[in-house]
């Protein structure tokens, strides 16, 4: 799950993607608004969550949701704030929030609530995901094969794999390109290899191969891949 957090003071910025990263979400930080919504803009990488300061460079917290809104974008959106008055939680809400969490607030009470805006988000993941004969568990961070006659027999995946998997998932027999890939493996300043993904195709394609599910990743020439969910069976 990838998340969006603008916020220009580095150590509450530090500390909110650290304890993300710790909860297995991705993390694209930024420090001001301009470049938020340059991110935001044309909806390229599929954020499950955002997280916005009031105060910002650029444009402030409040413009960036309210633009985010204009454009009917529906992504979930917790504000923080230092900004503690009603009217200033009416306007934050009216502007398009989900939430409202004022400064200082404990790690807890920010995961909690992030967990609640998923759960009331049409985006919402549940715990599991069960496409065709695969069965990923969030909880675990695990997918798993499930046999004609019932049994389970888990799929052994690092964590790069694992993101690939949920990827290919919840995009089954959609053409999906490299770079669409990248941009959900990677956090947006993180330093990309660039045959990685190359190289996790590699990796997934060996694991299920082991596991009788021959030719389920295809490789489109010009285009990318593909999970074709017609050659499992």
């Amino acid at each position: 799950m990838k998340v969006m957090l603008v916020e220009d003071e580095l150590v509450l910025g530090e500390a909110i993607k650290r304890t993300l990263n710790q909860e297995k979400y991705i993390v694209d930080w930024v420090l001001d608004g301009t470049q938020a919504w340059n991110c935001l803009e044309e909806q390229k990488i599929p954020y499950t969550l955002a997280i916005f300061d009031w105060l910002l460079p650029g444009i402030s917290g409040l413009e960036l949701l309210r633009k985010l809104r204009t454009c009917n974008n529906n992504l979930p959106v917790l504000m923080l704030t230092a900004k503690d008055r009603m009217e200033d939680k009416v306007a934050g809400l009216d502007a398009g929030a989900d939430d409202y969490l004022i400064k200082p607030f404990g790690v807890e009470e920010l995961l909690a609530r992030l967990r609640a805006l998923q759960r009331r988000s049409p985006q919402f993941e549940p715990q599991q995901l069960q496409v065709g004969c695969f069965i990923l568990d969030y909880g675990t961070c695990t997918v798993c094969l499930q046999h004609i006659n019932g049994n389970k027999q888990a799929i052994p995946l690092t964590r790069k794999e694992f993101q690939v998997m949920e990827y290919f998932l919840k995009h089954p027999n959609q053409y999906i390109t490299r770079t669409q890939l990248l941009d959900y493996l990677y956090e947006m300043n993180a330093e990309r290899i660039s045959n990685v993904v190359a190289a996790q195709i590699r990796l997934v394609r060996r694991k299920l191969s082991e596991l009788g599910c021959d030719n389920l990743i295809e490789t489109v020439p010009g285009m990318g891949y593909r999970f074709n969910l017609s050659n499992a069976n």
